[in-house]
């Protein structure tokens, strides 16, 4: 089965990526796997204070990756499946496409002001040494209104 990746957060470009990404598993009867990433805390001065911060921070997209999956589930008919990981993103990602294989496409929303963030211009300039394609999605992308499809 056809698998999309998406990278969740908090942000609109995220949502984008993760209608286009349903439509097209729709499309094609695949899956969506969500991966919400959490940025791994630099403060170690009190182990339990970072430990407890990490896990807020876990617990948050959680609930952010299962709300998503719950819109996805209502309007596509796909329940995705949800990962949650901890760390630097570009490891996490580059990771988890070298271990999942059913990964089709990898995709990205991109910020639609100023720099793309920093997950769109890694996997950008490394397009070519990806073992799946890469759809960006520009994060006030529309589906709705597109005369076209991918």
């Amino acid at each position: 089965m056809r698998t999309f990746l998406v990278i969740m957060d908090e942000s609109d470009e995220a949502r984008a990526a993760m209608r286009f990404a349903a439509r097209r598993a729709v499309q094609v009867q695949g899956a969506v796997h969500i991966l919400a990433l959490v940025a791994q805390q630099n403060f170690s001065a009190f182990g339990g204070v970072q430990a407890t911060i990490e896990e807020e921070a876990r617990d948050r997209a959680e609930v952010l990756a299962h709300g998503v999956a719950g819109n996805l589930l209502a309007e596509s008919g796909i329940m995705p499946t949800i990962s949650v990981k901890i760390g630097q993103g570009v490891k996490i990602v580059s990771e988890f496409l070298e271990t999942h294989k059913e990964v089709a496409a990898l995709v990205l929303g991109a910020a639609s002001g100023g720099a793309p963030g920093p997950l769109v211009t890694h996997f950008a300039a490394h397009a070519g040494e990806l073992p799946c394609p890469l759809y960006i999605i520009p994060g006030d992308y529309d589906e709705a209104t597109a005369d076209h499809e991918v």
